[in-house]
């Protein structure tokens, strides 16, 4: 059998030793010599433990506070919600800009550069949502009716600048923005008074009446100045036809004018890179007759006009110091202006050249907000495609190669314009027979687009029909590259919406009217009230007996035709 343990034997345990040793203390009459036991060691691994616990999630909170301060200049408190304090808004604008120019001028970018095939364009990872176009009277927008969208919110006619479809002005949000204390420029590389940055700052009932939009843009019209920076070409509309570049027609000089109103004027190169890091404004920047040149045409004259991400930064640059001390910040509308033109002319490398520089200065707009300390946003948009572009072409009635060449146009050092412009001065100034002249017309596209198998065809054409040249030789190298187009003017596509913080810009995600563009940008700058106020000032300064004022006579269809028709002339920007 099994022997039994005495009932009153005592079971080892660590309680049972602890009361042995103390007995025998009290017995011997000696302090007792403890070991911390194994239930005191786990006592002190718990207490460890949770200090360690507790000093974890202080770093935690202590890591969120610094990274909530971090990022607040860009992100508000809540996903979509309007932030409260100092703000910037920069809107940037690619005229004529669709979803294939990126295809395209991404395809160029990895062939050139040697990309992998995955590589992208800074735009590309900027993508929130994308805009219906339309007009109130056309499927297919123009720039000015598509501008107005963004500038007062509202559908309006192909043509009109600010006027909604009963010809009254709509107070714009840069001027709202003026109003409400925000200091405000513009920054293009056409004409300042084209159709989109005119929208902003001018009320006319034509996009041609660019001689009023001139006037009321240096601050003679109903509401005074309403920017502080202008950069951008289109000189000739400040200066009498009198002069040297000059356009207007009424035979006033408005340079001299702006003076009246403060203005600090630049005209060149020379003086634009002069301004350095202090620029006074206001600022009156105009860098060119008409357009500023296609970028492709631009780098080899350097020295003569600035780049779009250069003009972009300095514009941050003194909108930034300009508001340091103020309780508003600024508001810009920059824009890749002549994207459209690159369309319009069917003309695939000015196109590349053209989405690739308005490329550069978004990444110098995202870097400036990065580094700001001012909460800051940007939201960019096109108010219509142009061209109807295709990165592919059939070329005759075999079924198509699935192909695109982005070499052919790799090999171009010149736009089309500009080779045609050349074209133009030979013929002013030589009279050459037909041989000659399809010699000289052999070794000019060779030299300027890189096409070295032109046809006799194609240079019969040329000589007999000269006045077509810049489509021509845009279809040359079209054809070669199998690129396509379906028009000279505009496509009623949907264009992208982007964003330099999805969270802060998520009234925008997914796919909006255009006109919500605009709403959301007097939304961000928190001036819907001020909209309003303008509005009902210029209806009240609106001298509606006479029927002429500062918005001009209503145009006619027909005189709104002729606007469409001029603006889609193959020498546009040539006379």
């Amino acid at each position: 059998m099994p022997s039994q343990e005495p009932m009153l034997t005592r079971r080892p345990s660590s309680h049972n030793d602890e009361r042995a040793t103390e007995e025998d203390a009290l017995l011997t009459g000696q302090r007792p010599s403890r070991q911390p036991s194994a239930s005191r060691w786990a006592r002190y691994r718990e207490i460890a433990l949770f200090a360690w616990g507790l000093i974890a999630t202080a770093a935690v909170i202590v890591l969120a506070v610094v990274y909530q301060h971090q990022t607040s200049k860009t992100t508000p408190e809540k996903h979509g919600d309007r932030p409260t304090g100092k703000r910037n808004l920069v809107f940037m604008v690619s005229d004529g800009m669709g979803p294939t120019s990126l295809a395209l001028t991404r395809g160029f970018n990895q062939h050139v550069n040697a990309l992998p095939w995955d590589h992208t364009l800074g735009l590309d990872k900027l993508l929130i949502g994308n805009s219906r176009t339309r007009s109130s009277n056309s499927l297919v927008t123009d720039s000015a009716a598509g501008a107005t969208a963004f500038s007062c919110g509202h559908k309006s006619y192909n043509g009109a600048i600010s006027v909604t479809p009963d010809h009254s002005p709509c107070g714009s949000v840069m001027e709202a923005a003026k109003r409400a204390g925000y200091t405000t420029g513009l920054v293009v590389t056409t004409r300042i008074t084209d159709a989109t940055p005119a929208c902003f700052v001018s009320h006319v009932r034509t996009r041609m009446m660019e001689d009023e939009i001139a006037e009321q843009l240096i601050g003679n019209g109903p509401l005074g100045r309403n920017v502080d920076l202008v950069l951008g070409g289109g000189r000739c509309h400040f200066l009498p036809n009198t002069t040297a570049g000059g356009c207007r027609a009424d035979g006033r000089d408005l340079i001299q004018k702006a003076d009246e109103h403060d203005w600090n004027y630049v005209s060149s190169r020379e003086d634009f890179d002069n301004l350095g890091t202090s620029v006074k404004l206001p600022l009156l920047g105009l860098f060119a007759p008409t357009d500023i040149p296609f970028e492709i045409d631009r780098r080899h004259v350097d020295s003569e006009y600035p780049s779009l991400e250069e003009m972009t930064k300095t514009a941050l640059r003194a909108l930034k110091d300009a508001t340091k001390d103020s309780d508003q910040g600024f508001f810009v509308m920059i824009e890749g202006s002549r994207i459209d033109h690159a369309g319009h002319n069917n003309d695939p490398a000015a196109q590349v050249h053209e989405v690739l520089a308005y490329d550069r200065a978004m990444q110098a707009v995202i870097e400036f907000l990065e580094e700001d300390d001012t909460e800051g946003l940007m939201v960019a948009t096109s108010d219509h495609e142009t061209g109807g572009l295709a990165t592919a072409r059939q070329l005759n009635v075999n079924y198509p190669e699935y192909l695109w060449y982005p070499g052919v146009l790799a090999n171009a050092t010149h736009s089309a314009e500009h080779t045609a412009r050349l074209y133009f001065s030979h013929l002013s100034t030589s009279k050459s027979s037909d041989a000659d002249l399809g010699k000289y017309l052999t070794k000019l596209i060779d030299d300027n687009l890189g096409i070295k198998n032109i046809t006799p065809e194609e240079i019969d054409h040329l000589i007999a029909h000269p006045v077509l040249s810049p489509w021509t030789m845009s279809e040359i190298i079209s054809k070669r590259s199998q690129t396509g187009w379906s028009t000279h003017g505009h496509s009623a596509v949907d264009v992208n919406i982007y964003s330099s913080n999805r969270h802060a810009s998520k009234k925008l995600h997914g796919n909006h009217e255009n006109t919500e563009v605009g709403e959301f940008l007097r939304w961000y700058l928190d001036v819907e009230d001020e909209v309003k106020e303008v509005t009902k000032e210029l209806k009240e300064k609106l001298d509606i007996s006479s029927g002429e004022s500062w918005l001009g006579a209503i145009p006619s269809q027909e005189e709104l035709a002729k606007v469409e028709s001029h603006l889609m002339s193959p020498q546009r920007g040539f006379d």
